[in-house]
């Protein structure tokens, strides 16, 4: 009966800890990107990953940033921040906060959400006005957020022609985002050369670059799907977002792009 009993509890402690941890990354991980114009070095980017709490719950503070160098701003300048407090239990984001400066446009949005009842309270900061304008929406369902959902998207099971379903909640817009699986590729990494899924994700609502008419993301074809590189479509022309750091990853860096 102590043996059952025992088992019983290891297999109540596996399935809690998998809910909990089993996750395509690890805490600390950082995942850094040189963004390029053409030929030219035009910038960086960052994905982050790190424990936090928020509300005494544990939750998983989600970063993601991309700034183009100085010499680079007078052509477009980027300046954007965006971040998520993910529940490490349920893996629903509690906030998310959107700050972009991109070329002319501004923007700063933040995002509170109840889950449980379906509601979100949304701010939006009014530049002219220098104020908040906060409004109480309706959720139709349980929702991601713009970088959450990017996290949620690793910790599934992908294969070439998949068309997985986002639910997404940013810009005061509850949107369902259908992420096409393209095709498997081959691509030269600072891993080495490694097998990649192709994704793209459509385009309505806004990602990390305002106006993307197009957006594909390569990450890597196993458990943990890194991204390595990134292409986005701009009216100015095309963004390639290269990983060139990893910290905290299953991998190791074998060369430098």
């Amino acid at each position: 009966m102590k043996v059952k009993l025992c088992i019983y509890l290891l297999l109540i402690i596996c399935l809690f800890s998998t809910s909990l941890f089993a996750l395509p990354f690890q805490d600390g991980e950082k995942l850094t990107f040189s963004v390029k114009y053409g030929i030219i070095k035009a910038g960086t980017a960052t994905f982050e990953a790190k424990s936090s709490t928020y509300q005494n719950r544990p939750v998983w503070h989600l970063c993601i940033t991309a700034q183009t160098y100085p010499f680079f701003d007078v052509v477009y300048k980027i300046r954007d921040k965006i971040e998520s407090w993910w529940d490490k239990e349920t893996l629903l984001p509690h906030k998310s906060s959107k700050q972009l400066h991109e070329g002319k446009y501004q923007q700063y949005r933040i995002h509170y959400f109840d889950q449980i009842n379906k509601k979100t309270t949304y701010m939006k900061w009014s530049y002219k006005e220098e104020k908040w304008k906060t409004e109480e929406k309706n959720l139709p369902f349980e929702t991601q957020d713009i970088v959450s959902s990017f996290y949620e998207l690793r910790n599934r099971s992908l294969k070439p022609g998949d068309k997985p379903k986002l639910y997404v909640t940013t810009d005061g817009k509850s949107v369902v985002t259908t992420v096409k699986v393209l095709r498997r590729e081959k691509v030269s990494s600072i891993f080495g050369d490694v097998n990649c899924l192709v994704l793209e994700p459509d385009m309505k609502s806004e990602g990390i670059f305002k106006g993307s008419s197009k957006l594909l993301i390569w990450v890597t074809d196993d458990a943990y799907k890194i991204p390595v590189k990134v292409e986005s479509s701009l009216s100015i022309g095309t963004f390639v977002v290269q990983l060139e750091d990893a910290l905290n990853v299953p991998y190791k860096i074998k060369k430098s792009n």
